[in-house]
């Protein structure tokens, strides 16, 4: 599998590359992890990435000529393309094992007020994490490629991955461990 990272802010992406799981399964070629930079795909000597909104308003838009010469470098006949951004569909494990699945997927991290809306025409989907306000889509980006990354096989440790909340609709049972008695509780 491979998943291709569209970014304003590519550095987000070394702390999460640096993760255990996310390190072994690059190591052992179960996952191709690419992070591409879309300031690489802006023109001017300005490299602009992003305007304000036709008839005014708060904030800025990424621009879809930068995004999509972006998209453009990566994309391929099997890729499957994903806005993350708050008019998405709810993310669910459902999902996750969906994205598992692909050949190549490629995360586009949303920022500022969002992206232009002509390039959602460039999208296959648009995936939420939830319904609340990030400062931009790495955050939701690394959460999506984890929840996948940890379900393709030999990434976790068996059985783990089909023991796990949520594989079955409901959260797992309580569990216990060493000391047997903590502060009087056994």
């Amino acid at each position: 599998m491979r998943i291709t990272f569209l970014t304003i802010f590519p550095e987000s992406f070394s702390s999460f590359l640096s993760y255990p799981v996310i390190r072994r399964a690059v190591k052992n070629g179960l996952v191709d992890i690419g992070i591409v930079d879309i300031k690489e795909h802006a023109d001017g000597c300005f490299r602009a990435i992003d305007d304000s909104p036709y008839g005014g308003g708060a904030g800025l838009l990424l621009r879809t000529d930068t995004l999509s010469a972006a998209l453009a470098s990566v994309k391929s006949p099997s890729s499957r393309t994903i806005l993350l951004g708050p008019k998405g569909k709810r993310f669910s494990q459902k999902m996750a094992h969906e994205l598992a699945g692909e050949e190549h997927i490629i995360l586009i991290a949303g920022h500022y007020e969002g992206v232009d809306e002509r390039f959602r025409s460039y999208v296959d989907d648009e995936i939420s994490i939830g319904d609340y306000i990030l400062t931009g889509g790495e955050t939701a980006a690394i959460t999506v490629a984890e929840a996948v990354i940890r379900l393709l096989e030999g990434a976790l440790r068996e059985p783990s991955p089909k023991e796990e909340s949520f594989e079955d609709g409901i959260l797992e049972h309580p569990q216990y461990t060493h000391p047997a008695t903590f502060e009087g509780k056994s």
